[in-house]
């Protein structure tokens, strides 16, 4: 059995686990009954669908919009897509490009059996299949060629609205010793029903996430690999109103992480939770054959929320985003588990407070790789003061053992930061990732003392939400605002409208594939 340096009790965690495997359970047996816009536009591209219309939007969203809009959605886009190749000979693009035109209308075409449907979307299927696993062979043929960082891999962001100037702070980064190079996604496109097509020079607080960006950057970062002779991962939001899409994007480009939490855009964005709950699905399924770190959102909890008194609340989060995640067939080593270090620095003992959740969260969440993430609501000005408190987060994640430290920086506050600043950040830790590096090793925690009560009150306070939860459910949780202080209407928020009862004839064959990693 595990043994506890928190002296945590293992039966307490298991039963934890256990009943976060029930909330979880809730959820898909609601899920396996819908599908959504997202979901059938993700399975285009994933049929070779792309490209846009004359007036410039995506050929998916085209397609089924015109199913959605004759009231035939739910019976999916694989059965009249497939329908339509037997009818027409036509490939999928050329089928979106006819439907895009107003020459072909996908509901008044002949039906055919199903063998002859199966028969002609299934070589379509299996080459797409064979481009992610291309993909993902590619990443590991990097990694046992020039390998990687060590962990805490250090994870900056790049946020300049222009990919091509992304492209070059990015580099910067990698030189200077970062490990994963974040573009952060231009402020509201997760509220976008459709991917933006092409690159991009003119986001708002980040760049937009299309799949020319993704290929733009990606290059870029093997460039600069090969040149240092380190492997540089990429990471992206497949989260909002287009995450599946997202996610297949950068299954195709080789991304290496994925921000896939399976309730932010529901708390944070005010998209249905009904919606995000299918959505997220497809997209961590896609996610997990594509070898793809997910990352997911509980530090958010912690900006809306006090951090002392809901840690427990980021607990129980990550055990249900870890439930789900299994059903959707992702390993423990592809679940970047979110948390934060956001105490109030005004708080007596706020670092063993700190130190205590990171253990515990490492201990309960052995063989996740951690997202751990920066102090950002109480930096200040003060950009002094600020680099203590980045410096104090370094310290507990090389103590504790955290997989992906997403590095603070000075000016967290002010703006989108200086490439000197995101220079000093990575200073700041390997400094003290190199100095501190055996310190979790050397250092056990008191009997009784504040680290271990305070990883056991947590823990305990996290049992008992996950109970509530399972007697509420967990779509009654989140409308009576048990995460972050939220609440959120069952059918209220954005994207409701794309939500849609599978019919008789619907299928999709990439779930079993994927989740088999066929």
């Amino acid at each position: 059995m595990q043994k506890s340096k928190l002296g945590l009790d293992f039966e307490k965690v298991g039963y934890a686990k256990n009943i976060a495997k029930k909330i979880a359970g809730d959820v898909q047996s609601f899920v396996e009954n819908y599908t959504t816009v997202a979901v059938e536009r993700t399975l285009c591209r994933l049929l070779g669908i792309d490209g846009i219309d004359g007036n410039a939007v995506p050929l998916p969203n085209v397609l089924v919009d015109s199913l959605k809009e004759k009231g035939v959605l739910g019976q999916g886009v694989i059965f009249y897509i497939g329908n339509a190749i037997v009818e027409t000979g036509l490939n999928p693009q050329q089928i979106a490009e006819q439907v895009a035109e107003g020459k072909l209308d996908l509901t008044t075409l002949t039906i055919h059996p199903k063998e002859k449907i199966d028969a002609a979307i299934m070589p379509i299927v299996n080459a797409s299949l064979n481009r992610i696993k291309s993909r993902r062979a590619r990443r590991e043929n990097y990694l046992k060629t020039i390998g990687e960082g060590s962990k805490p891999y250090l994870y900056v962001i790049v946020a300049t609205g222009n990919i091509y100037e992304d492209v070059v702070q990015a580099q910067a980064a990698a030189r200077q010793g970062a490990d994963i190079i974040a573009v952060i996604r231009t402020t509201g496109q997760s509220l976008l029903d459709y991917v933006p097509y092409g690159a991009t020079t003119e986001g708002f607080g980040g760049t937009y996430a299309t799949q020319e960006n993704f290929r733009i950057m990606r290059k870029a970062l093997d460039e600069v690999g090969e040149e240092i002779g380190r492997y540089i991962r990429l990471c992206n939001y497949c989260s909002g109103l287009c995450m599946p899409e997202i996610a297949v994007m950068g299954a195709f480009e080789g991304l290496d992480v994925m921000l896939n939490d399976a309730l932010y855009g529901i708390l944070f964005r005010d998209i249905n939770m009904q919606r995000t709950m299918v959505d997220q699905y497809f997209s961590r399924i896609i996610n997990g054959y594509a070898g793809v770190i997910i990352n997911t959102g509980e530090d958010n909890y912690l900006t809306t929320a006090d951090a002392f008194d809901e840690a427990h609340t980021v607990l129980a989060s990550d055990l249900i985003n870890e439930q789900l995640a299994f059903i959707a067939g992702i390993p423990a080593e592809q679940m970047g588990l979110g948390h934060a270090f956001e105490m109030d620095p005004e708080l007596e003992n706020g670092f063993l407070y700190e130190l205590a959740q990171a253990q515990m969260t490492r201990e309960i969440f052995p063989d996740a790789p951690l997202k751990y993430m920066p102090p950002t609501k109480f930096m200040t000005g003060n950009v002094f003061r600020g680099h203590i408190q980045d410096a104090l987060f370094n310290q507990i994640a090389i103590w504790t053992g955290q997989g992906l430290q997403l590095l603070g920086m000075m000016t967290e506050a002010i703006h989108t930061p200086f490439m000197s600043d995101r220079y000093l950040a990575i200073e700041n830790a390997k400094y003290i990732f190199k100095n501190m590096k055996s310190i979790g090793d050397e250092v056990e925690y008191k009997e009784n003392g504040i680290i271990r009560n305070r990883a056991k009150e947590v823990l305990n306070n996290a049992v008992e939400l996950l109970e509530v939860l399972q007697n509420d459910g967990l779509f009654n949780a989140l409308e009576q605002g048990k995460f972050a202080a939220v609440k959120r209407p069952k059918t209220g928020g954005k994207g409701l409208a794309g939500v849609v009862e599978r019919g008789v004839n619907y299928s999709n064959p990439f779930v079993d594939l994927m989740k088999q990693r066929k």
